[in-house]
């Protein structure tokens, strides 16, 4: 009976931690270049119930197990990965915001998947990565995230221009009152999936990425005056979340009936007299 309580208690802590994972999604439906999270449910591993006996032959006494079944131990959420698939475009008309539209891009060999395209970035002098190109000018004249984390061009350092009055071509130079003041740099990822997410649309990666400035393997355009909106795709979020509750539910009321039968198991049938 203890198994089947364990059981439905995992499977709500599962489906509390889906829901959380679907309802971040859709707080952040409209933030530019907002990957959506998607959580993997597995079971935990199964148990092979068998029978021992003992048979009697010729006086000795010989086991004799047989299998029963199979009883599973529950479900649990094993990982969360982001979807990199590429969010749709939003005119703004704001010569700060750049949207880096992916093209052809060479696949992982070893995930088969292809890789992803990202923006450079300097966060307290660690590189970050983030497709989030609703930029700014700061004080400085320097080229920033809304949180202030500065741009980095392809010689590695901060992008500098005089005024917000500047323009992006497909490649990422910006030209400046005539002047070429950097190219922003177009970071590759082999693999994505190796990211590691940091809250505000930035991404870790453990070890280098490639630049994909010059790889004739790649192709991209920026968009100036675009920002790259969400991917999450809201109708299906919405009816995940409903089937996530739905499921909640289903395995409180199991758990409330386990708790009522030990409930009358521990008064009444353990009752003396």
């Amino acid at each position: 009976m203890l198994r089947g309580f364990y059981n439905a208690a995992a499977g709500m802590l599962a489906q509390q931690r889906k829901q959380e994972i679907l309802t971040n999604n859709m707080a952040n439906a409209n933030t530019p270049g907002y990957k959506a999270d998607n959580a993997s449910l597995r079971t935990f591993p199964t148990m092979l119930l068998q029978h021992m006996g003992q048979t009697e032959i010729n006086g000795n006494k010989i086991p004799n197990n047989h299998p029963v079944g199979i009883l599973s131990t529950g479900v649990y959420v094993q990982e969360t990965t982001p979807n990199f698939m590429q969010g749709d475009l939003r005119e703004t008309g704001i010569k700060t915001d750049v949207a880096l539209l992916q093209g052809q891009v060479p696949a992982d060999p070893e995930t088969g998947l292809p890789g992803g395209l990202f923006f450079r970035l300097n966060v307290n002098g660690q590189e970050r990565f983030t497709r989030n190109g609703h930029f700014s000018v700061d004080a400085d004249g320097s080229l920033v995230t809304p949180e202030g984390h500065y741009i980095l061009g392809t010689d590695g350092e901060r992008i500098t221009v005089a005024s917000d009055n500047f323009t992006v071509n497909k490649d990422g130079q910006v030209i400046d009152n005539g002047a070429v003041a950097g190219q922003i740099d177009v970071a590759y990822v082999a693999n994505p999936n190796n990211l590691v997410k940091e809250g505000t649309g930035l991404f870790r990666l453990d070890g280098e990425a490639a630049s994909a400035i010059g790889n004739p393997a790649i192709t991209y355009n920026l968009q100036q005056g675009f920002v790259e909106r969400s991917n999450v795709n809201t109708e299906q979020t919405m009816t995940e979340m409903l089937t996530a509750y739905r499921a909640f539910e289903a395995n409180q009321k199991v758990l409330q009936a386990y708790d009522r039968t030990m409930e009358k198991a521990a008064n009444e049938i353990g009752r003396i007299g």
